[in-house]
């Protein structure tokens, strides 16, 4: 967590150290004129979103190195290295086309007629009326593995309907924890999480929901639900897997603008992911068995889950050298990250053995769709990162307050210049002094909405620590919700 000299105390000015991982890998000086601006206006319809849509500008490319917080340059001065470079360079090229073309050949070969929908990467094509029915009809079942969803602050059950294609809220008539248990198995949660299922008032005015038929006898759930345009109760399904977004010491954090220590209790969800007894990265518990952090982290030659032990409810490195952590079982790195840009920087880790929760070990809530925080909702960063640049990680854990940076802001000529893509967010102050920094990558990005913490987004990258127009930068947590979902379903 690296701190300069900090900005006025009646205004923290805008600025963030991007994430930067630790022993990076070699040679991710980056050519901004490599980046593409972003099309806009961008604004996923099927995922909670922090930020309105806005306009990016095209402008001539600023001069920005991306730093996943350790990263070491090796410098090519002979004639003959220059050569290979072209040759190496026109041989990707060729490569390139040779791949593209095999995509875009399997793509139309695979494309389905008449509307279909094709399940997964297996070719099969079914009727989008086949989806969430309560019959698998793709190879793996996945025309079954996303039908029930958390919606909104309040985390209201919403399922799919097949026949009319579109999310409505669950009836409490008739409704009760069986069920939800149920729902949130289907959600990849364990139920031995499972923490409440309620009945609130439908605040939304929905005028069709989805309502139990008791009569319907031993089947699955989602054949148990019909829609209707009556729900007798009037309320909606609240549904908690699992108690998360929850802290004790909430009294004390006037201490954390400055960037200060964390006392115990603070920032429960906070782990400190170690190499060989080195701490590397940082990253946020999500349920027992799960762990947030970036792709970058878990590159190779670090991408064997054997290499990885998770520490959690420890405040001081020291104390950690001592201790034997959590053995990490399984790394799933997003599919379309991209080492590069950091694009899709986002990463799940399961544990052999699940953490056992306490005042001190707690999950952090995952957005849910509908979710909306203000352009500049102030946020908090944690992590045992360097404390100033280039310097070594920090003994205690410290965090600090950072507000979300608007994306026309961090995309101008004078900040990322078109870099930041809508699996991003900025966050900090322009005006540099405090920031994520080395260590830090992979760590929690939260923010507290109706008495809950959220996870907006995990330590990616960043131009140094805390300089100016220079802010941090994290994985979308919102547009990763879906996806982190269907990992744990794939995998429980």
């Amino acid at each position: 967590m690296a701190l300069n000299s900090g900005p006025p105390a009646f205004a923290p000015y805008y600025e963030n150290h991007g994430y930067q991982l630790e022993n990076y890998p070699p040679g991710h000086l980056v050519n901004t004129n490599a980046y593409v601006p972003y099309p806009a206006p961008y604004c996923p319809s099927a995922v909670p979103q922090y930020i309105p849509r806005v306009l990016t500008h095209t402008s001539t490319p600023a001069t920005v190195h991306l730093q996943p917080k350790s990263s070491s340059g090796i410098v090519f001065t002979s004639k003959a290295k220059k050569i290979v470079c072209i040759v190496i360079s026109m041989g990707i090229i060729l490569i390139g086309a040779v791949i593209a073309t095999i995509f875009l050949w399997k793509f139309v070969k695979n494309s389905c007629p008449n509307s279909g929908i094709e399940c997964g990467t297996s070719g099969t094509c079914i009727s989008p009326t086949n989806w969430c029915d309560g019959i698998s009809h793709c190879p793996s079942g996945e025309d079954e593995n996303h039908c029930v969803r958390l919606y909104g602050p309040k985390f209201i059950l919403q399922v799919y309907s097949s026949h009319n294609k579109s999310w409505y809220p669950v009836c409490q008539d008739d409704w009760n924890d069986h069920y939800g248990k149920i729902a949130c198995k289907d959600m990849g949660y364990n139920m031995n999480s499972f923490f409440s299922s309620r009945g609130i008032t439908d605040d939304i005015g929905a005028t069709s929901y989805m309502k139990l038929n008791l009569s319907a006898g031993n089947v699955d759930l989602y054949e148990k639900l019909y829609n209707s345009n009556v729900c007798f109760s009037k309320m909606v399904v609240s549904l908690r897997c699992i108690e998360c977004g929850t802290m004790t010491k909430v009294n004390r954090l006037n201490r954390i603008v400055g960037g200060t220590n964390a006392a115990p209790g603070e920032w429960p969800w906070q782990v400190s992911l170690h190499v060989q007894g080195v701490h590397v990265c940082g990253g946020s518990i999500i349920t027992p068995e799960w762990i947030v952090t970036a792709a970058h982290c878990v590159e190779e030659p670090l991408s064997n889950p054997r290499y990885w032990t998770a520490f959690a409810g420890i405040l001081r490195q020291s104390v950690m050298f001592y201790g034997s952590g959590y053995k990490v079982q399984k790394i799933i790195s997003h599919p379309s990250y991209d080492s590069e840009t950091k694009n899709n920087d986002i990463a799940l880790m399961k544990l052999q053995t699940p953490f056992v929760f306490n005042e001190k070990i707690r999950p952090v809530c995952l957005p849910n769709p509908g979710m909306m925080f203000e352009p500049t909702q102030l946020c908090w960063i944690s992590g045992w990162g360097a404390t100033y640049e280039k310097g070594k990680t920090s003994d205690f854990l410290k965090a600090v307050m950072v507000p979300i940076i608007e994306p026309w802001k961090c995309n101008s000529r004078y900040v990322y210049n078109n870099m930041i893509t809508p699996s991003m967010i900025c966050a900090g102050y322009l005006r540099g002094k405090i920031d994520s920094c080395q260590g830090d990558s992979g760590g929690p990005l939260v923010t507290k909405k109706d008495s809950v913490w959220w996870l907006v987004g995990d330590t990616s990258w960043g131009s140094g620590c805390a300089k100016t127009n220079r802010p941090g930068v994290y994985g979308n947590l919102t547009v990763f919700t879906d996806w982190i979902y269907q990992q744990m379903q794939a995998n429980r």
